[in-house]
């Protein structure tokens, strides 16, 4: 079954703006939680994990660019990486590089 949002990670009002992914228990440093970007020519799209994420100038996760293979037909795509220990019920931020903030 497809599931937008891996299980650790819930959406819900947020502080910052609007709605926001929030952990929905304890998740560890350097946990990949998937995929938020990928891009397809000069047009980059976000995922249901990409479209929820808050920016902060102290974010507690990063984007890691990964390089799609020959057989993918995007060329590019980004993970959503912990960059430190995450509490449950916490925010899950990232530091915009996309978009004007």
């Amino acid at each position: 079954m497809y599931k937008p949002l891996p299980e650790s990670v819930t959406i819900k009002k947020s502080g910052i703006h609007d709605l926001g992914l929030f952990a929905d228990q304890d998740i560890k440093q350097a946990t990949n939680l998937g995929m938020t970007h990928l891009k397809v020519g000069d047009t980059i799209f976000r995922t249901p994990l990409g479209g929820f994420i808050n920016h902060s100038n102290t974010p507690n996760c990063e984007k890691i660019e990964l390089h799609a293979d020959s057989q993918e037909p995007f060329k590019k795509k980004w993970n959503l990486i912990t960059r430190q220990n995450i509490k449950k019920g916490e925010e899950i931020t990232l530091r915009y590089t996309f978009y004007d903030v």
